[in-house]
C-alpha cells in the first residue's frame, strides 16, 4: 500500500489527517470479485449467466457499515487489472473510502463463484492462487493513525492464515490497545489452514487484543475448543474481550459480555433466496449498534434483521439493507 503513511493520494481521495477526519468503520480483510449465477439451484456446470458483484467479508462489512450511514474505509489490496478497477469503482458507487486498497503487480484480483441450491447449500469456490493480494498488506504500510483513531476496528481470521498480512493484523491490533471498539471476524475458512492447530495460536493471540468477537459455531470452536454456545462465548470471555457474539444459524445468536449481561434472540423468519452475504450485513448492523450504544438485545435484533433482509436477496454487497428497512422488517416481524 504505497504511501498510505506519507499522505499520497492514489484513488482521488484527500489524505488522513487525524481526528477531525475518524472513520466510523475501518475494517481489513479479504476483497474480491463475486460471480453469482443468475439461476437458482443449478449446479454450476450448467449455470449460463453470472452476476457480478462486489465481495470478500471485509469489504461487505463495510458497505453494510456505510449503508447504515456510517463514514467507513477498508484496508486491502487488489490485482492490478480490470477486476481491480471494478471494485474500485463498487467502493466509491457504495460510499466506502477506497484510499488504503492498493493494487498487487503479478497476482490477479480474486474470483468467487457459488452455487446457490437454497434454503441452506451455497457451495463456495475460491479462485485465490498463486496467492490473493489481500494476503499482501504489510505492516510497515499501514496507516496506524487512522487506525487507532477509528470508531470500530474490524479484522478476520483469514487474515492471519498467511504472511504479510498475519503479522499486519496482528500488528494493527496491538496498536489499537484499547482505542474504540476492535472486532475480530473469527471467519474459519478451512480451505485457507493446514488444519485447526495451526490457526489457534494466532486466533488467540488477535482475541488478546480484541473487545468483540463474533462467529458461528465452527468458528468458536476453532477459537476456543468449545461448541456449546454458552461455553464458547465464557470461553471467548476468558480470552480477553469484553463481548461474545455466537451464531447459532436456526437457533438465533446468543450475545454475552464480561458483565455477565447476555441476551439469545431468535432469527427473524424469512425467505431464504442465498445465506451467503447475511453474516456481513449482521457485521456492519453489528458496528452501527456498538457505535449508536445500543444494548445487547437491541443489537442483536436489529443484526438480525439485516442478515435476514440479505439472505432473501441474490447478491450480497448491493444487497445491503437501508436503516428503513430493517426497521421495516423488525416491525412486520419478518422479512417479507
Amino acid at each position: 500500500m504505497p504511501g498510505a503513511r506519507t499522505g499520497e493520494d492514489h484513488t482521488g481521495v484527500e489524505p488522513y489527517e487525524g481526528d477531525a477526519m475518524a472513520y466510523d468503520v475501518i475494517t481489513m480483510g479479504r476483497i474480491g470479485v463475486d460471480l453469482y449465477p443468475l439461476q437458482t439451484g443449478v449446479p454450476l456446470p450448467q449455470v449460463t449467466s453470472f452476476g457480478k458483484f462486489l465481495g470478500g467479508s471485509a469489504t461487505n462489512v463495510a458497505v453494510a457499515a456505510a449503508r447504515l450511514g456510517r463514514r467507513t474505509a477498508v484496508i486491502t489490496r487488489t490485482g492490478d487489472d480490470p477486476f481491480g478497477t471494478y471494485l474500485h469503482e463498487a467502493l466509491r458507487d457504495f460510499g466506502v473510502d477506497d484510499r488504503w486498497v492498493t493494487p498487487v503487480p503479478g497476482l490477479p484480483t480474486p474470483v468467487t463463484f457459488c452455487e446457490v441450491f437454497p434454503p441452506d447449500d451455497f457451495p463456495l469456490y475460491f479462485y485465490r492462487r498463486p496467492k490473493a493480494p489481500d494476503l499482501e498488506i504489510d505492516a510497515h504500510e499501514l496507516d496506524l493513525d487512522a487506525i487507532r483513531d477509528a470508531g470500530v476496528f474490524w479484522v478476520t481470521g483469514t487474515g492471519l492464515s498467511e504472511e504479510p498480512s498475519r503479522t499486519a493484523t496482528l500488528a494493527a491490533l496491538a496498536h489499537r490497545a484499547g482505542s474504540g471498539t476492535t472486532v475480530f471476524d473469527l471467519d474459519w475458512r478451512p480451505m485457507f489452514w493446514t488444519d485447526p492447530d495451526a490457526a489457534r495460536p494466532f486466533y488467540r493471540e488477535a482475541l488478546r487484543h480484541t473487545t468483540v468477537a463474533v462467529g458461528n459455531l465452527d468458528e468458536v470452536e476453532v477459537a476456543t475448543g468449545e461448541r456449546e454456545p454458552h461455553a464458547a462465548a465464557r470461553a471467548l470471555l476468558a480470552a480477553g474481550v469484553g463481548i461474545a457474539v455466537v451464531k447459532q444459524g436456526p437457533k438465533g445468536v446468543l450475545a454475552m459480555d464480561r458483565d455477565g449481561r447476555s441476551a439469545e434472540v431468535p432469527p427473524l423468519p424469512v425467505t431464504v433466496l442465498n445465506g451467503l452475504g447475511a453474516g456481513d450485513a449482521f457485521g456492519g448492523s453489528l458496528c452501527h449498534g456498538l457505535l449508536a450504544g445500543w444494548d445487547l438485545e437491541k443489537t442483536m435484533r436489529h443484526a438480525n434483521a439485516a442478515g435476514a433482509i440479505v439472505a432473501s436477496r441474490l447478491e450480497c454487497s448491493s444487497a445491503m439493507p437501508t436503516p428503513g428497512e430493517i426497521d421495516a422488517a423488525l416491525a412486520a416481524g419478518a422479512v417479507t
